[in-house]
């Protein structure tokens, strides 16, 4: 059965998402992922899901290294891992300066560094069951775990989009989380994880290259395209990084054009001047058979692991997302 995932970030309530990893599970997805941003706890809705099933992989995507301390991010980690009986994928990244300062109050300060010793930190609570740690980013003068985690390591997954990250997933994670890739992305991806790799002397097959596809599924391509066009809107018109992601992509005077909107109009300008190209670019939209074969498509680009991310909203956002965990079904 071919690898594939599912992914929420926004629009469902905790329970609804549960419904949904359910169905997910029952139609063979591999693996359910879960965001957090305004969306509800990402941890409190993965262990809900832990117990309301019994084979699917269950992962954050992601959790940010500056929302949470690496030890309260190990031990939630641990808590769901053991909630799921060795189920669980930790999916780390450092989200957005637009976002931890003005939402959390939190300077955004050193994210390479923050990552990186995340990483090395939950590594170690988890192996030890203690952890002190003096480090250029964090120092901790001593945190210990009271209970013994199932597992003494764990997969952890790097979110990633430019060269220097993907190299450092390559080097460090299992597998590297990417978001609104063209197939072109995919295979510079699969380029710089591998490079990251044999820097470690690491074997490149060992990590994993997932990627979030943001999807829409309806009854015709024109329909499916509006529907994605505010979540491409804001994206490109929001964040400094999608925008440049998109720009690197190919359509740097679309995302100026967008994030021009944005500014004079907001959400619903920016929406107004995402072009159909860049959809189709970077996500599933369309028919059932459409967004399948774009996966397939991704597939022979080098993503080993797509990750279906239904965008939904509103009053029949559950009947959307099914809509989509039944099209993109292995």
């Amino acid at each position: 059965m071919a690898r594939i995932g599912v992914a929420f970030s926004g629009g469902l309530t905790p329970s609804e998402i549960v419904e949904c990893v359910k169905l997910a599970e029952g139609l063979g997805y591999e693996s359910a992922w879960v965001a957090e941003g305004h969306g509800g706890d990402q941890f409190a809705v993965l262990a809900a899901c832990a117990q309301a099933t019994r084979r699917i992989e269950l992962g954050t995507s992601i959790s940010s290294v500056f929302v949470r301390s690496a030890p309260t991010i190990a031990m939630a980690a641990a808590t769901v891992d053991e909630l799921s009986e060795g189920r669980f994928i930790l999916g780390l990244g450092s989200s957005h300066r637009v976002q931890v300062e003005p939402e959390h109050g939190i300077a955004f300060v050193q994210p390479t560094a923050r990552l990186r010793e995340t990483i090395a930190i939950v590594r170690a609570l988890l192996r030890d069951g203690a952890v002190s740690h003096a480090g250029e980013a964090i120092r901790i003068e001593r945190f210990d775990l009271w209970f013994r985690p199932l597992r003494a390591d764990m997969p952890i997954y790097v979110s990633a989009l430019f060269p220097a990250m993907l190299e450092i997933a390559g080097e460090l994670a299992n597998g590297v989380l990417m978001t609104w890739p063209t197939l072109d992305s995919v295979g510079r991806a699969v380029r710089h994880v591998a490079i990251g790799a044999r820097r470690a002397g690491r074997a490149d097959a060992r990590v994993d290259v997932g990627s979030l596809l943001p999807c829409v599924v309806a009854p015709t391509v024109e329909a499916a395209r509006d529907a994605m066009r505010p979540a491409v809107g804001f994206y490109a018109g929001f964040f400094p990084r999608y925008n440049r992601l998109l720009a690197d992509a190919g359509f740097g005077d679309a995302v100026r054009g967008i994030k021009d909107a944005f500014d004079r109009g907001g959400r619903d300008a920016a929406a107004a001047a995402v072009p159909d190209k860049l959809i189709d670019a970077v996500a599933l939209a369309g028919t059932a058979e459409m967004c399948r074969e774009r996966i397939q498509a991704y597939r022979a680009a080098g993503l080993t692991l797509p990750i279906v991310s239904p965008r939904a909203s509103g009053p029949d956002a559950k009947t959307a997302a099914f809509a989509a965990i039944r099209a993109c079904a292995p």
